[in-house]
């Protein structure tokens, strides 16, 4: 079995950490392994949404520890180019097309926090914890932190970063970490299995769309570049396949042809 495990239904990918040994701690393997399986799975149109969890008791407990042990003997360039293939990893899974949606079954430590801030949804259980462990090592989160921050924002992320404290579901539900609570693994599943739903409800066009549009709002510019970008979008899915069809749907009291495609 590989570090990086890969379950397909109709419209729906599941990727999972399988190293539940380690906590499904990241190492050069699981980096790659990961990239690799988002990069196949944000080329196929089929794929509708992308559900990430960890096999185990744990989500990630954040880096391998013999994989920091031998970075602590690499080079100041050869650890730029470690942490670069990480960060072009959670670069790839926070822009791509499809719905994300983050599985948390347990802690989630570090790195762990960079996966499920680059999803686009995040539903834990209540006993998971949370925590920015990295000054506690002498480290900092700097290449997870563009993705936590957008998440929580940089006054929560100054209070987490520089205690490294580890923070319950509640306290991670009430920062906007996660978005969702739920009692046990087996609501989990359920409530991961909802969202999928309302995903698939939406157009899949759509749905990257929306995507795009809140990375480039998010991104500022003057007020006559954000309005001209949204302006354009908005005209642009009117007049799209998707945005006819939508409304011709409602219109006729009917089921767009986007959910049909799942049966």
């Amino acid at each position: 079995m590989g570090a990086i495990e890969i379950e397909r239904t109709p419209g729906v990918a599941r990727v999972w950490l399988n190293r539940p040994d380690v906590h499904n701690a990241f190492n050069a393997e699981v980096i790659t392994g990961l990239d690799e399986a988002l990069e196949s799975l944000g080329d196929d149109p089929e794929v509708r949404v992308i559900v990430l969890g960890g096999r185990g008791r744990s989500f990630s407990a954040g880096a391998d520890l013999k994989w920091m042990i031998a970075a602590a003997d690499l080079s100041e360039a050869e650890n730029a180019a470690d942490a670069a293939r990480l960060a072009a990893m959670l670069r790839r899974l926070a822009e791509l097309p499809q719905a994300t949606i983050a599985r948390i079954q347990g802690t989630a430590l570090g790195g762990g926090l960079g996966l499920l801030s680059a999803c686009d949804v995040a539903v834990s259980i209540e006993r998971a914890k949370f925590g920015f462990s990295e000054a506690r090592l002498g480290l900092i989160p700097a290449v997870i932190s563009p993705h936590a921050i957008a998440r929580i924002g940089p006054a929560k992320a100054r209070a987490l970063f520089v205690t490294g404290r580890r923070i319950m579901a509640g306290e991670a539900l009430a920062c906007g970490l996660i978005d969702q609570v739920v009692e046990d693994e087996a609501a989990l599943d359920a409530a991961v299995d909802a969202a999928v739903q309302d995903v698939l409800a939406c157009a899949p066009g759509a749905v990257a769309a929306c995507k795009t549009l809140i990375a480039r709002v998010a991104r500022g510019g003057s007020v006559a570049e954000v309005d001209a970008f949204t302006s354009s979008q908005i005209a642009a899915r009117r007049a799209s396949d998707e945005g006819r069809e939508g409304i011709a749907a409602f219109l006729g009291k009917r089921n767009p042809a986007w959910t049909h495609e799942q049966d």
